[in-house]
């Protein structure tokens, strides 16, 4: 029931304050709205207090009315949400589909909810059941760290569109927390390994492979990042190589798709060497051929790297042939993302690359990234370094 209090101005005006509970916040503080009344000149009390109890009625009936249309149930809220993020282009099209990809397991547990019911104790209870044996359908075990944040990350941007909206006063996912997996060794190429698949490259892979993987070994490109190269992104006189866009594949629904790279640093300009230059140059004179061959059936895309008749070359296929490939030449196999961090780790411990450039060359977002991902390379050089001052000192003492 509404709350009425009467107040006198001091040049003795009488009005009159109505104020509605609305419940409470998470951190206890209550929720209250409130209006002013002031009655009309010439009202006796008796027309005042009928007046008071109309208004106050009516104020309060108004955010009951409120309340009602506001409850929604997260499933429906969810869908609202994607509609709107995907019209607007807030995320990229590879967010979204991660995010569709959870949401099932999501709306199953707390998708005939109502928004404003749900506590961070069901949110908890629920990443933790990921991390139980047999939440991962293809090993039996518990979904990793890393895979639980994005079911995080999916409802608590729901949840943050909830209090946009005025359903929710705050966000009861924002402290809900991953279980910790074990972090696994990183299995990446050796020099010796990558010496070997570049020997074999040159002498018997098709030309767009050998300037593929050459881009990933050299430049510690993402795998849609190169996929996603096009012509107008090189620039011969100037030999730069920009990163615009990436090339993505999450299941047959979506197909390949162009999206944005991972993050804003992610975009960023490399300069290529002369022999890579040439490489790309021979490779565009065979494509241009290829392509007067092909005539009406030719799909211009822009792309380096590409299918038969000019369509974006499919994200899986540079895995299967590679992986093809080694088995043939019995070299080593350790997918396509070990020559990134091969390229990483090589950069850090040569000592002729400081971590900032190898950094802004990686395209993340801060050097502290890279620092963390390759902490045993850094860790490395920090030895080499000790030793190094050791020796300094010890041969000082020695010719003393």
């Amino acid at each position: 029931m509404a709350q009425i209090t009467e107040r006198i101005s001091k040049s003795g005006e009488v009005s009159y304050l109505i104020r509605v509970s609305l419940g409470y916040e998470m951190s206890g503080k209550q929720i209250t709205k409130s209006k002013t009344w002031r009655p009309e000149a010439g009202m006796n009390p008796k027309q005042v207090k009928k007046e008071l109890n109309k208004v106050a009625t009516l104020f309060e009936a108004s955010f009951e009315r409120r309340e009602i249309s506001r409850r929604v149930k997260f499933k429906d809220l969810a869908e609202e949400w994607f509609t709107l993020v995907t019209q607007t282009k807030e995320l990229n099209v590879s967010t979204i589909e991660q995010m569709q990809s959870c949401k099932q397991r999501v709306y199953d547990a707390i998708g005939n909810r109502y928004v404003d019911d749900i506590t961070y104790r069901q949110l908890q209870q629920f990443i933790l059941s990921l991390s139980k044996d047999g939440a991962n359908l293809h090993t039996g075990k518990g979904l990793a760290g890393k895979t639980q944040k994005h079911f995080i990350t999916f409802i608590s941007d729901v949840m943050n569109y909830a209090i946009k909206c005025e359903i929710i006063a705050d966000n009861p996912c924002r402290n809900v927390t991953a279980v910790k997996s074990e972090t696994k060794e990183k299995d990446i190429y050796s020099v010796d390994e990558v010496a070997a698949i570049l020997d074999a490259l040159d002498e018997k892979a098709p030309l767009h492979y050998h300037l593929l993987f050459h881009l990933l070994i050299f430049y510690g490109l993402r795998r849609g990042e190169v996929l996603g190269l096009e012509w107008k992104d090189i620039d011969f006189g100037n030999q730069t190589m920009s990163i615009n866009r990436t090339s993505q594949y999450r299941n047959s629904r979506t197909g390949t798709y162009t999206s944005t790279p991972k993050t804003k640093t992610s975009k960023r300009i490399l300069k290529i060497s002369q022999s890579t230059v040439k490489l790309m140059q021979i490779y565009q004179f065979e494509q241009n051929e290829h392509r007067v061959k092909l005539g009406d059936q030719w799909v211009e895309t822009d792309r380096l790297f590409i299918g038969w008749n000019g369509e974006p070359l499919h994200p899986n296929t540079p895995y299967r042939w590679l992986h093809e490939f080694c088995d043939e030449q019995e070299l080593a196999f350790k997918g396509l993302h070990a020559f990134r961090h091969a390229y990483a780790t090589t950069a850090i411990t040569s000592n002729a690359i400081d971590m900032k450039t190898v950094s802004a060359v990686l395209g993340h977002s801060q050097t502290s990234t890279t620092l963390n991902i390759y902490a045993h390379a850094v860790a490395e050089v920090n030895a080499k370094a000790v030793d190094v001052v050791e020796d300094i000192y010890t041969k000082k003492r020695k010719e003393a």
